[in-house]
């Protein structure tokens, strides 16, 4: 593959494209970029599991070549999933993902909290009753009566 026939929103530029695993070269992958090691558990792994079920007898023979090229589609659609979500995420505007950072920054304030007198019984929680002005949402300190 050559870099013009890449779209822009690949993740692998076209000269390291060479240096991936073989793995990842024939499926063509464009988003997913798994390392040697995750392709060698891909493809190596998913073999050697196929073959140890098969000489326990708990799969036919045909797992050995079942097994792997399933694991394959798998990682293929996981990647053009990837895509997929990665070219709906380019089409959201700026304002918007602007408005849900906002949104999902938490906030950080004080909250009133009314005691209720009968919930601790026997103790005194304040010597001063608070008494709310009608209205504007303030409170007043009045002194306690003796």
């Amino acid at each position: 593959m050559s870099g013009a026939l890449r779209g822009s929103w690949a993740t692998i530029p076209a000269d390291e494209e060479r240096y991936r695993p073989l793995y990842a070269r024939l499926l063509g992958l464009r988003v997913v970029n798994p390392g040697g090691v995750l392709c060698f558990l891909f493809f190596e792994g998913a073999v050697a599991l196929a073959a140890l079920l098969a000489l326990a007898e708990l799969v036919t023979w045909w797992a050995v070549l079942i097994l792997p090229a399933t694991v394959a589609v798998m990682v293929k659609l996981n990647d053009m999933v990837a895509a997929m979500v990665v070219r709906s995420a380019a089409l959201v505007p700026e304002q918007e993902r602007d408005r849900f950072r906002q949104q999902m920054q938490p906030v950080v304030g004080r909250a009133r909290v009314d005691w209720i007198t009968h919930s601790v019984p026997g103790v005194v929680v304040t010597a001063e009753p608070v008494a709310r002005a009608a209205g504007d949402g303030t409170e007043t300190r009045r002194p306690a009566q003796p």
